[in-house]
């Protein structure tokens, strides 16, 4: 009714200075018929009320059409009334529509190519990286742990570059099955054996029960845990000399624990730790930190339709969970 009332207010008040001049032209005139005089006004103002009404009602549909946000693209395509200007707006959003999924189109070609580029380029990289490593492992110390450690650090650098790459794909690339959570952290810690011997940082295993087993992607998940695993040793080392990996069950969920006992997250930043290239306090102290690793954690976990919970106190350390709902939970194996 407001989108209406706008459209027509112009023409509104035309009408009713008309129906104002009409009785001035008769009083003008000489002419002193009172009943005249009121007659064709009112009249006039019949005849406006009419149209009004039989306009509103004719394009009522068209004027909600304008009024409400198209929510879907496919909102576009509907129709409205049978008006010159209902079928011109219709023809204007079908020929939008067309050129969006055109449009479109060119965007996820040119986005695949990119994946694709980056896929191949990650995997060329680690041939490189493998053969610096055999090559370290023939000289002395110190030189072959430093050749060692960098090493390490672009294959995990190029391990988030190609993830982040995928999240857009990340459902297409999904094959959920039973993971024995126990397994998986210890091919989690087999992976990064070297890393908690360089940083002097031990994991420790504790298990509420053995084989709890839940239903997701083994793959992205042993990303999310590596992602836990390096934050909580990055930002441990030097401070203490062990984190806790823990599986449990609560309130009939599985949960994945990572806990460490370093510096911890100040309050300010707890809420934002999540958020894409968000360092922080502790980003600052550490250069090395991106503010990618638990935006990817998070995007990752609601993909598989996992909880994130986030525990941080200054100077006693983190605890992050992983939560698995009751569906995704399967019995002990």
């Amino acid at each position: 009714m407001r989108l209406f009332l706008r459209d027509h207010i112009l023409f509104i008040v035309l009408q009713l200075m008309q129906c104002m001049m009409i009785p001035a032209l008769f009083w003008l005139d000489g002419y002193r018929g009172i009943g005249v005089m009121i007659y064709a006004p009112f009249l006039s103002l019949v005849l406006l009320t009419a149209f009004l009404v039989y306009r509103y009602i004719s394009r009522k549909r068209f004027y909600e059409r304008l009024q409400h946000p198209i929510e879907t693209m496919e909102e576009s395509l509907e129709t409205t009334e049978r008006t010159p200007i209902a079928e011109a707006l219709d023809q204007m959003l079908m020929k939008q529509y067309r050129l969006y999924q055109v449009e479109l189109q060119k965007a996820e070609d040119r986005q695949d190519e990119h994946l694709l580029f980056i896929d191949r380029w990650v995997h060329q990289m680690k041939t490189p990286l493998s053969v610096i490593e055999l090559t370290a492992q023939t000289l002395d110390e110190p030189e072959s742990s430093s050749m060692r450690e960098e090493t390490d650090r672009m294959r995990n650098g190029l391990n988030t570059v190609l993830y982040m790459a995928r999240l857009r794909t990340i459902v297409e690339d999904f094959q959920i099955k039973p993971v024995l959570l126990s397994k998986l952290i210890h091919e989690v810690n087999q992976e990064n054996k070297r890393f908690y011997i360089r940083n002097e940082v031990y994991p420790q295993l504790k298990e509420q029960r053995p084989g709890i087993t839940v239903e997701t992607d083994e793959k992205w998940l042993f990303f999310l845990v590596t992602q836990l695993v390096h934050n909580a040793v990055k930002y441990s080392s030097g401070k203490a000399k062990h984190l806790h990996l823990s599986v449990y069950e609560r309130e009939g969920e599985a949960v994945l624990e990572v806990r460490d006992f370093g510096i911890g997250i100040p309050t300010v930043d707890k809420k934002r730790v999540f958020n894409k290239f968000f360092t922080g306090e502790n980003g600052r102290n550490y250069r090395e930190s991106t503010g990618m690793g638990l935006y990817l954690v998070k995007e990752v976990a609601g993909k598989l339709e996992h909880r994130i919970e986030l525990e941080s106190e200054v100077g006693e350390g983190t605890t992050i969970r992983i939560i698995f709902s009751p569906t995704q939970n399967l019995t002990s194996m």
